[in-house]
Parts: C-alpha cells; structure tokens; sequence
C-alpha cells in the first residue's frame, strides 16, 4: 500500500491557503479571457484585442521578441488546437501545459493545507522560472536565427 505522506510538501497557513485559492482564480480568469479572445491568423498580436500596443521590439528591430506570439498560443491551447500554440509560440505551448496543471495542484495544495510534492516553493518557483526563461530565449534564438 502505498503512503501517501511521501507526497506531503511544506505546510501552508490561511493566508497561504487564499493566496493558492486566487492563484488559482487567476489562472482560471486567463484561460476564459484566452478563450474570448480570437487567436491572430499572423501568430502574434492576439493580446492587441484588448488594447495592449504592438510588440515594442518587434517595431524597434523588426523580429519578433520571445514572447511574441505567447497570448496567441495561449488562446490556441483552450481550443485545444495545440500544434497551432506550439507554432505561435513553443514556450507559450509549455507554459499553457504549466498554467493548466497548476490550477488542480493549486486547489488541492490549498485544501490540504500543504504544498503537494513541493517542499521549497522558492526553490521550484526560480527552479521554473529558469527552466522557462532558458527555453523561451533558445526557442527564439532557434526560430530567429537557426531556422529562418
């Protein structure tokens, strides 16, 4: 049988507990304003829908930033149209995997009153945030130079 306090990460208080809740709440909302939104057919310039200007690199150096095309993935992704993400964007893709699984892991985190499988949230939190950043540089890189 299997015990399931292996699974059991760092504790968290009331305040955590809320802070999970909206977290989760958060991610909840962008998947829906995702969802609302139209995906651009050019693969980027999506969030221009709600009034957020044109990419700022983009129009300085003519290429595309690395987050160019992630709210088009995004929107791609809660149709489940995930080649189309992928090509939008590869980290938006991966990102949209991440923000999906937290939502459940934020939930249950926040009902038990513990971090499920996370023990250092600082540590997992710089741990992805590395990981993220890294992929969405050598993705750009890849896309921009490599393969153009």
């Amino acid at each position: 049988m299997t015990d399931f306090r292996q699974f059991d990460g760092a504790p968290v208080g009331r305040a955590g507990r809320a802070t999970l809740i909206a977290w989760a709440a958060f991610l909840l909302a962008g998947f829906a304003l995702a969802r609302w939104l139209e995906p651009d057919s050019r693969g980027f310039g999506t969030h221009q829908q709600i009034g957020l200007p044109e990419c700022s690199f983009r129009l300085l150096f003519s290429r595309p930033c690395p987050g160019c095309g992630m709210t088009t993935s995004f929107s791609h992704f809660v149709r489940g149209e995930f080649a189309a993400a992928a090509r939008a964007n590869e980290t938006g893709l991966l990102l949209s995997i991440l923000a999906a699984a937290m939502i459940p892991w934020s939930l249950s985190s926040a009902a038990r009153g513990r971090l499920w499988f996370v023990e250092d949230p600082l540590r997992v939190l710089a741990g992805l945030t590395i990981a993220l950043g890294g992929i969405a540089v050598a993705m750009w890189v890849w896309r921009q130079w490599l393969v153009a």
